[in-house]
């Protein structure tokens, strides 16, 4: 698409000024100068580009040589070189400041969108409406994605913007929003495009040197972004109170979770009762409890589990058996091993035994 046309007044008087230069070899006033900043912000607002508006100033500087810079005397070519170097400088000057107001404004008001939008504030309606501005259409199902690593993140620091660049060269021309919140990087994609979301992921954990990820599901409408980015933080917090280590988490897969603690009260009644005889063990009920984790991600396989806790088998059926006297339930035994297990992912999400129930 070619570039507007930028109308002769958005120089000035420029060449009239030169004209003055030439003959009296002044440099130009304050007042000018000021002038000529005001053109340059006026042509920043106005959305004309830089390099053309430079390519302005050069043709009619051009343009106005023969008559500028009377009898091409070294004097005067001097002067009016440098009056050209001044106005320029001004108007460049004019130009940035204005842009960089445009841009704090931009930034300013994408921050107030991202804010509203995670948080589910504002009017749904007029988030629907200012979303569109931002690449997102919010009547459609959207999902999000956030990365939690060693440290806090911004927009500016180097980590979000090497993972931006890598989605943005991946999947040129997808509606993607990709930003921070709280120290974490966050990734909000069509929730028919799930591809986006898992490449971040991928990126996401490498830049983070390890960092963990975590999915929402696809909801609908203006309050379906803040509802999948709620899945995705309580997912991530889920992962740090089970000791989960997966790179990624995907909310779909964790629902059993939140159904296990609806009712928060059952689950601690639970926990006392099937593992509450453990405080009862020498060094306390965490290791006793440890073991029953391990050994049931190990798919109840004493060798795998004594070798993830660093345990000859002997050691290991050893505790076992000390679990059994304690609780009266046999970890072995699949018809207590439910209980058991669902007691040890309550007493995990409950941070029992830490805090008393």
């Amino acid at each position: 698409m070619a570039e507007p046309r930028i109308p002769d007044e958005t120089l000035g008087d420029y060449a009239h000024i030169l004209g003055e230069v030439a003959l009296t070899g002044r440099r130009l006033t304050r007042d000018e100068l000021e002038e000529r900043r005001a053109l340059g912000r006026s042509a920043a607002d106005a959305g004309y580009q830089l390099r053309a508006l430079v390519t302005m100033h050069l043709a009619r500087t051009r343009e106005a040589w023969p008559s500028a810079a009377a009898g091409n005397s070294p004097a005067a070519t001097d002067a009016v070189l440098a009056a050209v170097e001044q106005a320029v400088d001004a108007f460049a000057e004019g130009f940035e400041r204005a842009q960089r107001l445009t841009v704090r404004r931009e930034e300013a008001a994408r921050r107030e969108f991202i804010d509203d939008l995670l948080y589910g504030r504002s009017d749904l309606v007029r988030l629907a409406e200012r979303a569109t501005r931002f690449g997102l259409r919010l009547s459609r199902a959207h999902a999000v994605a956030v990365a939690s690593g060693p440290e806090a993140y911004t927009e500016t620091d180097a980590v979000p913007r090497s993972v931006e660049t890598a989605l943005l060269t991946r999947f040129s021309g997808r509606k993607i929003l990709l930003t921070t919140k709280d120290g974490r990087i966050v990734c909000i994609a069509p929730g028919s495009q799930p591809d986006v979301l898992r490449y971040f992921a991928k990126q996401a954990h490498a830049a983070t040197d390890g960092g963990q990820v975590a999915i929402g599901r696809p909801h609908k409408g203006p309050g379906g972004v803040v509802h999948s980015y709620d899945e995705a933080l309580e997912a991530l917090d889920l992962a740090d109170r089970m000791s989960m280590d997966d790179p990624v988490l995907y909310a779909s897969d964790l629902l059993v979770y939140p159904v296990l603690t609806r009712d928060r009260q059952a689950m601690a009644d639970l926990v006392r009762s099937e593992l509450g005889p453990l405080e009862k063990a020498r060094g306390g009920a965490e290791p006793l409890l440890n073991t029953l984790a391990v050994y049931f991600d190990a798919g109840c396989v004493a060798a795998e589990t004594a070798r993830r806790l660093a345990l000859s088998v002997r050691a290991l059926t050893y505790r076992l058996e000390r679990i059994h006297q304690l609780t009266g339930s046999d970890p072995s035994d699949p018809m207590h091993r439910y209980s058991l297990q669902t007691a040890v992912i309550g007493a995990r999400l409950l941070d029992w035994p830490a805090k008393e129930l």
